[in-house]
């Protein structure tokens, strides 16, 4: 892997994997387009962890609140509940779904689909909350369960764990700011899981010879890159509305399925 490669496909995974567009679906397109080879297990392990570095960097405040009870320690136990259905499934379906549903095929009809479920979710939002304190600490348990068995659907390629939490949040009755944050939230245990299992079979096999300074690169660009893409989605969701990216993800999945017929 080259300085170059690892660079742009670290923008492109720490952005992706933030906005609700499918960072499968960019992943496919983009060394296509390039003529790159697959990323590999070693890729995969390190943007996991350039992303968690994003979550935890953004909210930090947040979580250092959960701490020490400025925030109430009711937001952290119902972020844990949610995060329950997604670990089960990752266990029990992890490996069922990345040898029978990781197609090209797969990616394209799941992103179209999911665009146009995310498209009606962001016409039921919720009007911003204009009561005292953070509107996070008035998610419930319901919508807390909800949004976490929602994230169980991210296995499926293509489908985007934060654009199918927060179709699930919108559903459920909050409004778009608060649905991105609960959702990146609720991304941390489970990409610092998935980050910390890719990273020790990656240790386990070796790292292949010479990627060690391209995948540091890497993992830079994704963490800089996701932070961004964080901060810029809470930033627009507080005036503006989700169907932008409901548009741009069908676009992208007739991008896909174009590729995929010119073979």
């Amino acid at each position: 892997m080259s300085y170059l490669q690892a660079v742009v496909l670290g923008i492109v995974q720490g952005l992706t994997e933030f906005l609700p567009v499918s960072s499968s679906g960019h992943l496919i397109l983009v060394p296509h387009v390039f003529g790159w080879p697959d990323q590999g297990l070693a890729f995969d392990a390190v943007m996991h962890l350039g992303t968690l570095g994003a979550l935890l960097a953004y909210f930090r405040r947040e979580l250092g609140a959960m701490l020490t009870g400025e925030l109430s320690r009711r937001l952290a136990l119902v972020l844990g509940v949610a995060t329950v259905p997604g670990v089960l499934a990752g266990v029990l379906l992890g490996k069922l779904i990345e040898t029978r549903l990781r197609s090209t095929l797969v990616i394209a009809v799941s992103t179209a689909v999911w665009a146009v479920v995310l498209w009606v979710a962001d016409r039921r939002a919720a009007e911003p909350s204009r009561g005292a304190g953070d509107p996070l600490e008035r998610v419930g348990w319901g919508q807390g369960l909800v949004i976490g068995c929602a994230q169980a659907l991210a296995l499926v390629p293509g489908t985007s764990r934060s654009g199918i939490t927060i179709t699930a949040a919108l559903f459920g009755g909050l409004d778009r700011a608060t649905a991105a944050r609960f959702s990146f939230l609720l991304g941390i245990p489970i990409t610092a899981g998935a980050g910390g299992l890719k990273l020790l079979h990656l240790l386990k096999g070796g790292l292949p010879a010479g990627d060690a300074g391209p995948l540091l690169a890497a993992l830079v660009a994704a963490c800089v890159s996701g932070w961004f893409a964080v901060w810029f989605l809470v930033g627009y969701l507080r005036t503006h509305s989700l169907v932008p990216f409901a548009v741009y993800r069908l676009l992208l999945a007739l991008a896909i399925v174009l590729v995929l017929l010119r073979g």
